[in-house]
Order: structure tokens, then sequence, then C-alpha cells
């Protein structure tokens, strides 16, 4: 169950990251439109909705919200480190593209 929770909380960051205009145009190099921007920011707080759920249910209020808390956490950083990651790669790319086109 804690992967889960771990899987659907990443992808839940990952969705809210993507419902930002910077990171449309960093990843997909053009803006979506309002509404599927807004589609993708209801669909990440939702996930972590359903994650905050799970592990309530599963361990009850007390600790449940201690452990919700630092998964957020780590789910929140490994987002963010997967698009660090993701800029440098392509970023590397391009460079190597141009200088092989002689750019």
């Amino acid at each position: 169950m804690r992967l889960l929770t771990t899987i659907l909380c990443i992808v839940s960051f990952v969705l809210l990251a993507f419902a930002m205009e910077r990171h449309q145009l960093s990843v997909f190099t053009r803006r979506f439109s309002t509404r599927h921007t807004r589609t993708l920011r209801i669909a990440g707080w939702c996930g972590l909705g359903l994650t905050l759920g799970i592990i309530v249910s599963a361990q009850g209020w007390p600790l449940g919200l201690v452990s919700f808390s630092g998964l957020i956490s780590v789910s929140a950083g490994m987002a963010y480190a997967g698009l660090i990651v993701y800029d440098r790669v392509t970023r590397a790319g391009r460079r190597s593209m141009d200088s092989v086109t002689g750019l």
C-alpha cells in the first residue's frame, strides 16, 4: 500500500507541476489551454486528497497525517528533481546537436 500511495502522490505533484505555465513551456514547448490547465490542477489536488484518504483510513488520523506529511515532502522533492533532471538532459542534448550541426 505504501508503494501505491507514493506513486499516486508523485503523479499528483507532476500533474500540479504541469499545470504551471513555466513547466508546460519547458517540457512541452507550448502552453496548454486554460481548460486543460484547470483539469491538470484539479486532478493533482484530487490525487493528493485520495492519497490522504487512503493513508488515514489505513493508519488513523494521528499517524496518518504524520505519514502523509512526510510522503508529500518526499514526493514533491522527487517531482522537482525529475523536472531538474529532464531540463538538464534536454539542454545537454540540444548542446550536442548544436555542435554536430555546427550552430
